[in-house]
């Protein structure tokens, strides 16, 4: 029995600063398909395209060339705020996308109102308030007890945890994940990965997730890609990088680009 398709992106190409000095090609007729349910890391140096990947899903901009699908719709020239109500996605830096003003109940509230009321709104009922204290409670980081502490007191971990629930309250279409632990502490970053995986697994989720260790990629979700000059050049399946190492997985990179691999920042990861 064949997968559904849930993500499909053919023949993408971005060109920033088109026909300027300072042009930059960042999707190179990029192609690929994600089947409901897969959990694919996302490699690459600075500048190889991850973010603009994402943005390109979310709508950050439109495509010079190329289509998106999204659960079988095509969104390629979808507005943001409507792919919005499909796309969950998290960013490395736990300061975006709350409200850090607002307390957490009003937090989650308004995150909630998006799929469920007709307009954006943090007047709770009771059993929204409950839902939400037995979302927290799962986690193991006493948040449930904190639903009227303010997003901004609360450390990166904290708030990257609330963030996640907001982005699955009701669940996506696809989860992306840009490099959601890398401003955590060691520590807090393994926290916030069990609890990322505890929910992807248990919901069945597409996720697509950007990381720099080179190790986590190997072993998280299914499949692991890695893109250069907005290109994927490598893409390994769960049983092909079943035995794989950080080593072996450098040098197929060097042996594509005919060139040795030079990123300390996802060799020390």
């Amino acid at each position: 029995m064949m997968s559904e398709t849930m993500l499909e992106i053919r023949h993408a190409d971005k060109t920033f600063g088109k026909g300027t000095m300072n042009a930059h090609v960042a999707l190179n007729d990029l192609s690929i398909r994600l089947n409901a349910g897969d959990f694919v890391t996302v490699l690459g140096s600075n500048g190889a395209g991850k973010s603009t990947l994402f943005n390109a899903i979310c709508g950050t901009f439109y495509l010079d060339r190329g289509k998106i699908y999204l659960g079988g719709k095509d969104i390629t020239y979808e507005k943001p705020h409507r792919r919005a109500m499909n796309i969950g996605r998290l960013f490395q830096d736990p300061m975006r996308g709350t409200a850090p003003n607002l307390t957490i109940e009003e937090n989650l509230a308004l995150s909630y109102s998006k799929h469920t009321r007709s307009s954006l709104s943090f007047a709770l009922k009771k059993e929204d308030r409950e839902l939400f204290r037995e979302k927290l409670s799962v986690f193991g980081m006493d948040l449930e007890n904190r639903m009227q502490t303010k997003i901004g007191l609360l450390s990166g971990g904290q708030r990257q945890v609330v963030t996640l629930l907001m982005s699955t309250l009701v669940m996506p279409e696809i989860l992306l994940l840009d490099e959601h632990t890398a401003a955590l502490d060691p520590s807090t970053a393994e926290k916030v990965m069990e609890i990322t995986k505890q929910i992807v697994s248990e919901n069945h989720l597409t996720t697509m997730m950007i990381t720099h260790n080179m190790h986590q990629a190997l072993t998280t979700g299914n499949r692991t890609i890695m893109l250069d000059e907005g290109k994927i050049i490598l893409d390994f399946s769960e049983e092909k990088r079943k035995n794989m190492k950080v080593e072996d997985l450098v040098n197929l990179y060097s042996e594509k680009k005919k060139e040795a691999f030079a990123n300390d920042r996802m060799l020390l990861s």
